[in-house]
Order: structure tokens, then sequence, then C-alpha cells
């Protein structure tokens, strides 16, 4: 399959592996690379000698393109930019911040950027400031969420701007995918459909729940109380946080005690009824455990079907 976001960072198929934290490291992000996609390590929460070590990890894993996920909310962001421009992955993808002042030092390092983008209006400044991409993500996406579903945004973005345009949000499968580029985006990101990839070193706990789980068992957590929105499988982390949002008394503060260090909870110690399991709302797709190179070879094989399918309709006019 060939598109903009192909020709851009020199890979085979339209797909790039998300940003999840705790989970995308250098095991899966090579893995994804080497099938003929691309991934994403997630600095999100961690070190400057973390992030160094799973950036050379994945090049002693793969010698495809790859990238790094930076949060311009992170307290160390600085000291992360420094190691990024050092070991120099083949982009970063920027959220939860203003990304304009990162894009011409890492360009100038020889480093694509995408940022992650909520808005038409972001959109805009985004591309006027030079990015080499864009990444738009609706609501259905697992963790932090903006405020419009993905086919809104990609009613209102995608006819607007130049630069290429990546989907993300609910797609796990290759309809999703096809979806996409007939609206005309140039890729997908998913991250959800590779959390139960076999590469993946999230707790089996964390897999289980999510194949065991139907499309009604997502909730939001944060929208009421204005601490930014946070899908997850409704457990009783949620239910007690949700509650805590509407009793009166719950202060913001114990609030964010209550979720502090949830993601990794689930992920990594695999409690996934006090952790947060952050997944988006394709749980009806996503049913087994299998390697990378397979859940991308099923993807693009569907999406090239959906297109063809797509093509016999205009031939009938």
């Amino acid at each position: 399959m060939r598109t903009a976001l192909t020709e851009l960072l020199n890979i085979e198929y339209p797909i790039i592996q998300g940003a999840m934290a705790w989970v995308s490291e250098s095991n899966l992000v090579a893995a994804v690379a080497n099938a003929g996609a691309t991934g994403v390590i997630a600095l999100g929460g961690r070190d400057v000698e973390w992030a160094r070590n799973e950036i050379r990890a994945c090049k002693e894993l793969t010698d495809k393109p790859f990238g790094v996920n930076l949060m311009l909310m992170a307290d160390n962001k600085d000291e992360l930019l420094t190691v990024i421009i050092e070991e120099k992955p083949a982009f970063v993808t920027l959220g939860a911040g203003n990304p304009v002042p990162y894009i011409k030092p890492l360009q100038e390092a020889g480093i694509k950027v995408i940022p992650v983008v909520p808005s038409l209006k972001l959109a805009k400044r985004i591309e006027e400031a030079g990015a080499d991409a864009i990444i738009i993500e609706g609501m259905e996406a697992g963790g932090h969420i903006g405020s419009q579903t993905t086919m809104a945004l990609m009613e209102n973005i995608l006819p607007e701007i130049n630069i290429p345009v990546i989907v993300a949000g609910g797609i796990v499968d290759g309809r999703g995918l096809a979806a996409a580029l007939i609206m005309g985006a140039q890729g997908a990101q998913m991250g959800s459909r590779f959390i139960l990839a076999e590469e993946c070193k999230a707790h089996p706990n964390m897999k289980n729940a999510i194949i065991k789980a139907t499309d009604t068992d997502s909730v939001v957590t944060g929208l009421l109380s204005g601490h930014g929105g946070v899908r997850s499988l409704r457990n009783e982390f949620t239910d007690r946080y949700i509650a805590a949002e509407t009793d009166g008394k719950t202060t913001p503060e114990e609030r964010s005690q209550m979720a502090k260090g949830t993601n990794k909870l689930a992920a990594v110690d695999g409690d996934v009824v006090n952790g947060a399991v952050q997944v988006g709302q394709g749980l009806n797709r996503l049913t087994k455990i299998e390697p990378a190179r397979f859940i991308i070879q099923e993807v693009t094989h569907e999406a090239i079907m959906e297109i063809r399918k797509a093509k016999r309709l205009i031939d009938l006019i």
C-alpha cells in the first residue's frame, strides 16, 4: 500500500502502532516495524535513562523506521527531548501540550515531527509551523481523549489540511483503515489492537480483560470534573472515580490521587479491578492474542478488500 505516510516514513503499510504508556517499548515497536508498519515507544512516565536504553534496544532489534512519543506535560520533557535529538529515531509524535516550539529543533536533527491534534484550529497552526504530518484522534480511543469523535474529526479536518493526516480513535481492523483512507487520510494509528500482540508486554490479566469485554464495557473518567477524559474498561476503580466526580465532596486533588498510578497498576501489575485498563471502543474486534506481523497482515488485507468493494460501487454507476 502506498500513501503519503508510507512515503514520508519509508514504510510498507500506512499503519502506526500508537504510543501506550507502560506497554509500548522496544520489543513491540521493533516487531511492528519489522512487519512493514511502524511503531512508537511511549516515553510517558519514563526517565531519561530508560528512554535512551529503549531507543538503542529498538535499533538493535530492527533497521526499520520507528518513532517515540513525547508527552509535553511531562516534567522531564526537556531532558527527554535532548535524548531524542541525540538518539535520532525516525520520527516523534507530540501530545498533551503545545508542539510548535519543538518542531524545528527536532527537524534540524533530522527527525520527522507528527503532533497529535484535537481540532481544526490547532491542525492549521501545526501545518503552518511546518510539521511533517499530524495525527487526529477521536474520543473512541483508549486513554486520554478529546471531545470530538473520529468521524467528526475526519469531516472537519481532512478537507482543510494539506500535510499527511493519520487517523486514530477506535480503529482496530482493516475496515477502519479503509474508511480513513477513503475519507482522505494517509494512514491510521492503532493502539488497542497492538495490546493483544504477542510481543506486547502488557500483563496477561489486562489482555484477558480486553478479550472478554464487549462494546459497551468502556467508560470515561474525568470529564465530569474537568480533569480530562480517560477511556478505560469499567471496573471497581472507574466506578469509584465516577462516583467521586459527582458526590460534591471529593476534591480535585483527592481525585487526582485516586487516579495516580492506576494505568501502571493494570498494565504492569495486572490489577484489572483497581487499575485503569485503558483501551478504545472497538472491543468486539479485540478477541485474540497473535504476533504483530499477523495483525498487520490481517489489517492490510481487510483494508484492501474493503477498498476494492468501494471501487465496485463506482463501477455500478
